[in-house]
């Protein structure tokens, strides 16, 4: 089975309206790291208040489709000019498609490439390149528009592209793109057939129902056979990275919004309008679409420091910041801004490091259950969240229709929260190793002191102050000292994360599961850590399995299950009843609560401050998925 599917974020602020990208990417930002630039000290606030219910509560609502201010008829079109500007903490890695694993760069990606299609509110599917349909759900058809163009000399996009890039690159041993293990299915490749000029079916092994909504072909992009036909023959897989064509996108022709103008590096990234966008020309459109996009420029800044980035949004230097909770009410009362609250399903977790070069009775599940008695998640969420958040008890939010509360098991609340539970537990878990309690502190086999470090994202205050909770909760309740250390991403991502075997390993599902653990390690040991959200997928859970399948794609923690969860999301992927796809959804994320497979924290929601006349910008999970017809109100 090829790699792929290696989907992270190493940037470290996300860009708001942009999120289109972000709901489809394994690994994301994880709410706390975008939410940074906290004022004073980092140090979390003990509060009397109660649990959240912010507006992450709605979820993204029922399937019944709404329709949006894009449906609604103008009498005129606004005005295209000017220059939207946001801004991104650190620099991206890659802006080629088969490649970026990245939501912030798959963002900028899509300025200059649409996609297959998106979901509008109301998980209502909204079409760019092409509509999917199915009629038992195994076969699913896909038919492209007519009018999509690559630049020249590869003229029209068709079904042979699409076809040829899933059979040659994604479904190879070979390339190892981003997308690799998502056009697999019980480690085989998914048929794919060209039935036409602009049509192809796409023929599932079993009955899918929701295969729609899976990153799969939500938010695909394709790139044009003819360019890549030269590396696959080749099977020349550093040519296929470092093309200056995918990196530059400058194959995008009519396909997009906008054109890649500049990159660059640490800096700034800056797209013009595209004058030919394709959209324009869809009289199945709304009529915002007709002059879309409206802004002459597209600008993401490059600007490290939070306090910076608020500071630019103050003055009108950019459009849009991402807005830490303790922020949230000074911008709130501004009169030249505006606040955008809305759920994501990214959780806040620590990473167990279960692979050789970790800390092995992290392997444990009584051990992981016991530390999970130690970290108190509502006084988290009152004195990092301020309240723009909920405790994370199992690997969905609480507002997902496949939650049973019944079923979860909450860590860290109530009776199962303190350092005698939490005692109780380590000593039946290392019973009979070199580990034991000398007083409140937990000693090896030396006398020692358990010390562990834990990473969190370098630059993110509320990131930061969460390690520094939970260090401190650690040493309180499991008598475990945590060092706390910051990284960029990046680096975290390269020398902590990514694996290799010295030997050939039973297994090489991708850099970020390059074997069983006790073969693949990371370049540079580690025990814990906060960087990363991993997505939930709370519209299809059985996109999650990656992370908790012993051979998972992104399984770079090392963690072997308890339970058969693999039979188990494979069950609910394919059953078509609702409400028993429900009950095993249910019994997973109930199992998932149990084996503490990572410390579930919080699940949060994204605080965005826009610049007045912004228009655009829906207080709902889909926002930005027509950021390309958003416009300033004053036109400038």
């Amino acid at each position: 089975m090829p790699s792929g599917n290696n989907r992270v974020d190493t940037t470290t602020q996300d860009r708001p309206g942009m999120k289109r990208r972000r709901w489809l990417q394994a690994v994301g930002l994880g709410g706390i790291a975008g939410l940074a630039g906290c004022q004073g000290t980092d140090t979390p606030q003990d509060s009397t208040t109660t649990e959240s219910t912010t507006t992450g509560d709605v979820g993204f609502g029922t399937e019944t489709g709404t329709d949006t201010q894009t449906t609604s008829e103008m009498k005129e079109l606004p005005k295209v000019g000017g220059t939207y500007t946001d801004a991104i903490s650190s620099d991206i890695t890659t802006l080629n498609p088969l490649y970026n694993t990245e939501s912030t760069a798959g963002t900028l990606i899509m300025q200059a490439l649409d996609s297959a299609y998106y979901f509008e509110p109301g998980q209502k599917l909204f079409p760019y390149w092409m509509d999917l349909t199915t009629d038992d759900g195994r076969v699913w058809t896909a038919k492209l528009k007519e009018n999509l163009q690559w630049s020249e000399p590869y003229g029209q996009m068709t079904a042979e592209d699409w076809v040829y890039m899933i059979k040659e690159i994604h479904q190879t041993e070979w390339s190892g793109t981003a997308a690799s293990t998502d056009w697999y299915r019980n480690d085989e490749p998914i048929p794919v057939e060209k039935t036409g000029k602009y049509t192809f079916d796409i023929k599932l092994p079993e009955v899918d129902p929701m295969f729609h909504k899976k990153p799969t072909m939500w938010g695909a992009q394709c790139v044009p056979k003819k360019l890549v036909k030269p590396y696959v023959d080749k099977q020349d897989v550093d040519g296929l990275k470092k093309d200056k064509k995918l990196l530059n996108l400058s194959f995008n022709g009519n396909l997009g919004p906008y054109n890649l103008d500049t990159w660059e590096r640490s800096k700034k990234v800056v797209f013009t309008r595209n004058d030919s966008y394709y959209m324009r020309e869809d009289t199945d459109m709304p009529k915002l679409y007709q002059k879309a996009p409206y802004f002459d420029k597209r600008v993401t800044q490059v600007i490290q420091e939070s306090s910076s980035r608020l500071g630019a949004l103050k003055t009108g230097q950019i459009d849009v910041a991402q807005v830490p909770p303790n922020k949230a009410s000074q911008f709130k009362s501004r009169d030249d801004t505006y606040l955008n609250v809305t759920p994501q399903p990214y959780i806040v977790k620590i990473a167990y490091n279960m692979r050789a070069n970790g800390w092995k009775p992290f392997r444990k599940q009584k051990v992981r259950q016991a530390l999970g008695c130690a970290v108190d998640k509502k006084k988290l969420v009152r004195g990092v969240y301020r309240g723009y958040a909920n405790p994370a008890y199992t690997y969905q939010p609480r507002w997902s229709q496949w939650y049973d509360s019944e079923q979860v098991v909450q860590y860290g609340t109530g009776d199962l929260y303190g350092s005698e539970v939490t005692r109780k537990r380590m000593k039946e878990a290392l019973k009979g190793t070199d580990y034991g309690y000398n007083g409140k502190k937990l000693v090896d086999g030396n006398g020692e002191q358990v010390e562990l470090t834990l990473y969190h994202s370098a630059g993110q205050s509320d990131e930061k102050a969460t390690a520094e909770f939970v260090a401190q909760e650690f040493q309180q309740n499991a008598g475990i000292k945590v060092t706390v250390n910051g990284m960029p991403g990046a680096q975290f991502d390269k020398k902590y994360v990514q694996q290799s075997a010295p030997d050939k390993p039973k297994w090489n599902i991708s850099s970020y599961n390059a074997g069983p653990r006790d073969q693949a390690t990371s370049q540079k040991p580690w025990d814990m850590s906060l960087v990363y959200g991993l997505n939930t997928y709370p519209m299809t859970p059985s996109s999650a399995e990656t992370f908790f399948l012993k051979k998972g794609g992104f399984n770079y923690y090392g963690y072997y299950p308890s339970y058969d969860f693999k039979s188990l999301f494979s069950k609910a992927s394919k059953t078509v009843d609702k409400a028993k796809r429900k009950q095993i959804y249910g019994e997973i994320f109930g199992k998932l609560s149990k084996d503490q497979p990572m410390g579930m924290l919080v699940m949060n929601s994204d605080i965005y401050g826009y610049r007045n006349g912004i228009v655009g910008p829906v207080e709902e999970f889909f926002s930005g998925y027509d950021e390309m017809i958003w416009y300033k109100e004053d036109g400038q």
